[in-house]
């Protein structure tokens, strides 16, 4: 019996590996990977070559140029050009080599800074981005419309999901560079370890964010993927068909820091400086689509950040280096 070829695009990332963990798992496929050096994404040539020679039957698209704040603001060219290079090479040359089912990753930054909350899936194009991360989503943007066309004009099924904020198992742990779960992790246990009575985090607490651990979101993505088409078409439109992905359940950013500190073990006092910004007031996502297609998280937020933090501790060596 053939086994089912599955390309993951970005299969060192947090989220890739993530997908070819439970892909694995499932057993029945055959999971086709390359690093950077074995396949530029960026090379038009060496992906259509790639894919005119590996027979793929299915393609997770987890690869792209990623940062926090800083990365996106120091990097804006570098941020729009390779995400938006990376996706129009393996789009389009999935298409030519016949590769009818993809899914395409993208982010919660597509909806404008001041879109209605919970965010829906109308809310795209709605508004202005939010300008520290523009480059990236519009990029993001493109890559959503490019699968819409490619279903529109050629009969493809290429698919895509929003995750909300993630975080988890190869999430980047850099003192700098991090978002705000693995960053508080590390503060805290680098506090911890140092005997420190106390931690100032920034702003007033009072922001209200949505997390989702990355093994749910490979779950969603593997479930949006293998949805027949009947029902994904059913509940999607034509030109506004992404999903987004999520709890659909927020907390404050006080209740995050105390339950990080709680998972962590650090004893001392917490303190908010709120003269720092905070940031919009809420971002949460509408998740109502995708409880219509079948799924929902199941991976709370303080068993998700606990497991979360065994693995920095079994992985830190490879931070400090």
């Amino acid at each position: 019996m053939n086994l089912k070829r599955v390309f993951v695009a970005g299969h060192r990332g947090m989220v890739g590996s993530a997908i070819v963990r439970q892909l694995i798992s499932k057993g029945g496929i055959e999971v086709i990977t390359r690093t950077r050096k074995e396949l530029n994404l960026l090379s038009q040539a060496d992906v259509s070559t790639f894919f005119e020679t590996a027979k793929i039957d299915e393609v997770y698209l987890a690869a792209a140029k990623v940062g926090g704040i800083v990365g996106n603001n120091t990097y804006p060219a570098e941020f729009i050009y390779e995400n938006l290079t990376i996706q129009n090479n393996i789009i389009h040359s999935a298409h030519v080599h016949g590769i009818q089912k993809l899914l395409f990753l993208g982010s919660s930054c597509i909806y404008p800074k001041l879109a209605v909350q919970p965010m829906s899936e109308h809310e795209l194009l709605t508004g202005t981005l939010e300008p520290t991360n523009e480059p990236y989503a519009v990029a993001k943007i493109a890559g959503i419309k490019m699968c819409e066309s490619y279903n529109r004009q050629y009969g493809r099924d290429y698919r895509s999901v929003m995750p909300t904020n993630l975080y988890g198992e190869n999430d980047n742990f850099h003192p700098q560079n991090s978002h705000v779960i693995p960053a508080l992790l590390r503060r805290f246990h680098d506090a911890k370890l140092a005997g420190d009575s106390e931690v100032v985090a920034w702003g007033s607490g009072t922001p209200m964010r949505e997390f989702l651990h990355v093994d749910d979101m490979a779950a969603a993505s593997i479930h949006v993927m293998n949805l027949d088409e009947a029902t994904y078409e059913a509940n999607t439109e034509p030109m506004l068909s992404h999903i987004n992905v999520g709890t659909g359940i927020d907390c404050t950013i006080r209740q995050l820091v105390e339950t990080v500190a709680e998972v962590v073990g650090f004893e001392g006092k917490v303190i908010f400086d709120a003269t720092k910004p905070d940031g919009a007031p809420r971002k949460l996502m509408d998740v109502d689509r995708l409880k219509a297609l079948g799924w929902s998280y199941s991976i709370s937020l303080k068993d998700g950040l606990a497991s979360t933090y065994d693995w920095f501790l079994a992985n830190q060596d490879n931070f400090r280096k």
